[in-house]
């Protein structure tokens, strides 16, 4: 969820108040992480159920890029009111409110907003699947606001990729098939922990980019505790492990189509090769795009062999 802050400016102004300034704060391309999780629940779901309910995944979809957006804009708002843009030089996306594109005040309006329209959400599908669904939801929208938020927010600790991992991965891909379907999968529980993977893998990117800045301003980031080498291995392990359970999901479905996301794996390689000889600061942004990028097309390429298996069985 690019440029640094000068040239962002120099090349694309920004007005203040402006639908630019919001999507600074908002950061749609990182929607890509919300998006693919709910994608692969729910296919996966309809290929071993044969049934799916459009609407109930289109609250689903919709609640995930709202929890995506409140995590944005927390970020934006959380890390400018630390201060932390004013210490050395940051490498990373611009942040709305630290170029004054919006107020502090405005973000935190669009935060309560969007967790107003979340938890509308959350309670039309707690009304179709049940109290457990609110559990997901109350935690997810927890999770957002406290990786930049209160007194230890959980981007100023190592445990970063992980929660990613866990909510963005295990939560959302298994939680989507459990209310469309009211049950989970085998194979859902493994792609749950690829997609969750690939997730954490963007976010190794933007905190192995940031390990020079973020020890300047006291962020204990994953890179920062334990190294740039460490975090090469992190990024190395979240990009390649998921390739590794595509076999074995294809095993369990019985469909050899399930095999097709293993077309990306030279481009996964390349990725993890670029990275380890990536100069520091600007370059890695591009890094993490491609990374984005990637776990949209496992997602998508995955779906898409779980609906093949299913057309050909």
């Amino acid at each position: 969820m690019s440029v640094n802050r000068g040239s962002m400016t120099e090349r694309a102004p920004v007005r203040p108040g402006s639908f630019a300034a919001w999507m600074v704060a908002v950061r749609p391309h990182s929607l890509l992480v919300a998006f693919s999780p709910v994608l692969v629940g729910g296919t996966l779901g309809f290929s071993r159920t044969g049934a799916i309910d459009l609407v109930a995944a289109l609250l689903a979809l919709g609640a995930a890029l709202l929890v995506q957006a409140i995590s944005n804009m927390q970020n934006d708002v959380g890390y400018t009111a630390r201060g932390a843009e004013t210490v050395g030089t940051r490498t990373g996306l611009p942040r709305a409110t630290a170029n004054g594109w919006l107020s502090a005040r405005d973000v935190h309006v669009g935060i309560v907003l969007a967790a107003l329209a979340a938890t509308t959400i959350g309670l039309l599908l707690v009304a179709y699947r049940g109290w457990p669904v609110l559990a997901i939801g109350v935690s997810s929208l927890l999770a957002a606001l406290a990786y930049m938020g209160g007194p230890r927010p959980i981007a100023y600790t190592p445990f970063g990729e992980l929660v990613v991992f866990v909510f963005f991965g295990l939560v959302a891909v298994i939680g989507t098939d459990w209310v469309l379907t009211g049950e989970v999968g085998t194979a859902t529980l493994l792609a749950s922990v690829a997609i969750g993977a690939l997730a954490a893998a963007a976010l190794a990117v933007n905190n192995h980019r940031d390990i020079a800045h973020d020890r300047l301003v006291g962020r204990r980031t994953f890179a920062v505790v334990f190294g740039a080498r460490a975090s090469l291995g992190l990024y190395t392990l979240a990009l390649l492990a998921p390739f590794a359970l595509v076999p074995v999901m294809a095993g369990l479905s019985g469909s050899p189509a399930m095999l097709l996301p293993l077309v990306l794996v030279p481009a996964a390689w390349q990725l993890r090769r670029d990275f380890g000889r990536c100069a520091p600061g600007l370059a890695f942004n591009e890094i993490l795009f491609r990374t984005f990028r990637l776990e949209l097309w496992f997602a998508a390429l995955l779906s898409a062999s779980a609906l093949a298996g299913r057309m050909l069985a």
